[in-house]
């Protein structure tokens, strides 16, 4: 008897022993390695990065959260990628903090790829929740990715658990959009079994890319190779003689821009340098300090619009919806703008009367402004009665034109 109970305690003990070890699991700590510009060109021409933020990254994998693990991946990912001519851009899936009903959400780009960009959209990332709408991001890459050209790599950083719709059937309609320029790649965070086989198979939709676990990367030479798998090419040794053609300080044999006018201020590939990112070169653009995510015109101008009122009325037409969730949008990413709401009407009525009226005007899209999330604070009013039309007021035409509400940004 005393025997039995002897082993019992034994086996007992060495339960608690295995237990105590699995509980101390060192934590996974990820080392970028430094790759030479020089020695490598680009293999893809964009990359495009989805990352889990969904609940499940929430729980815990080796005494850390897995959304940590995750960001710290792509960091040391960033870190160990040269800063080359690619086009990039980094997408959230799931339900995280900054945004309570987000689904997938687009942290920057697609734009020329920076490693300070980059880290800048990983930083907007900060806590995780929600379901986990894979799919809908792979879907969403669709678009991210329709007006790029060559060949692009869609890395997805994620723990593969009960995603909300079928992610395989997602990547084949990428697939079937961009064909054989598309590679897709995935890092499963966790041991998830069922993740495990639910992200190969995402990777093998393509037929070009391929599956790795983040415990696999953890290391200068493991990222090191990942990354040149991925992006990069060995450059060819070439001996050229330095020219510069249009003459901007950057050689013809690295110059993607090499008809560039004299006196323009150019990038180190010889591009003119488009300093607020709004598509529209510095020496072209007229409005040089464009909100970020602002659409311009030809001159680099933000075209903002306006909105238009039923006649006697201040209510916010649906048609004007558009315009101002767009000037939610760029107010929420620009925290410093302040904006000039400016009422008008036509001159049916009185001038007090009309004066009261473009008040009512101007601070009803104000209003719907501040509802939808824009600190009150960084909007002015000004009601302008009809002393300002912008067509005549002897046809209902121009009269239509003139019931208005103008917006203008404020330095």
């Amino acid at each position: 008897m005393k025997k039995k109970m002897w082993s019992v305690f034994v086996l007992m003990a060495c339960a608690v022993f295995m237990f105590s070890c699995a509980a101390k699991q060192s934590p996974l700590v990820f080392q970028p390695k430094s790759l030479p510009d020089a020695s490598f060109e680009p293999k893809v021409d964009n990359f495009l990065v989805i990352l889990d933020s969904s609940y499940s990254m929430k729980r815990p994998y080796k005494n850390q959260k897995k959304l940590s693990i995750a960001k710290a991946f792509v960091s040391s990912m960033n870190q160990t990628l040269p800063e080359l001519d690619f086009n990039a851009g980094l997408r959230s899936f799931g339900d995280y903090c900054k945004e309570a009903d987000a689904t997938t959400t687009m942290l920057y780009g697609m734009s020329r790829y920076t490693t300070a960009g980059l880290a800048s959209g990983l930083d907007q990332v900060q806590c995780a929740g929600g379901n986990s709408p894979l799919a809908c991001a792979i879907d969403a890459a669709k678009e991210d990715l329709k007006n790029v050209h060559g060949k692009t790599a869609l890395i997805i950083v994620a723990d593969g658990i009960r995603p909300m719709k079928n992610p395989v059937e997602a990547a084949n309609r990428l697939v079937d959009q961009l064909g054989n320029r598309v590679c897709i790649y995935s890092v499963q965070v966790g041991d998830d079994p069922d993740g495990k086989k639910l992200l190969e198979q995402v990777s093998a939709v393509s037929g070009c890319g391929f599956f790795r676990t983040a415990d696999s990367l953890t290391s200068p030479e493991s990222m090191a190779d990942f990354v040149k798998a991925v992006f990069l090419a060995e450059a060819p040794k070439r001996v050229v003689t330095p020219t510069d053609s249009d003459g901007d300080g950057v050689v013809d044999s690295i110059d993607r821009c090499p008809n560039t006018p004299r006196g323009v201020e150019v990038d180190r590939y010889g591009c003119p340098l488009d300093t607020d990112m709004d598509g529209v070169p510095n020496y072209k653009d007229k409005c040089p300090n464009t909100p970020r995510g602002a659409k311009v015109d030809s001159r680099g101008c933000w075209m903002i619009g306006m909105i238009h009122f039923d006649l006697d009325k201040a209510a916010i037409r649906s048609e004007a919806v558009p315009v101002l969730n767009n000037i939610v949008e760029v107010m929420k990413k620009n925290s410093v703008l302040q904006l000039k709401v400016a009422g008008h009407t036509c001159n049916i009525g009185s001038e007090i009367y009309n004066d009261k009226l473009s008040d009512e005007r101007a601070n009803a899209a104000k209003t719907y402004l501040v509802n939808h999330g824009v600190d009150e604070n960084r909007i002015i009013t000004e009601g302008y009665g009809y002393e300002s039309p912008i067509m005549s007021n002897d046809t209902e035409k121009g009269r239509e034109m003139n019931r208005r509400v103008e917006f203008t940004p404020v330095k």
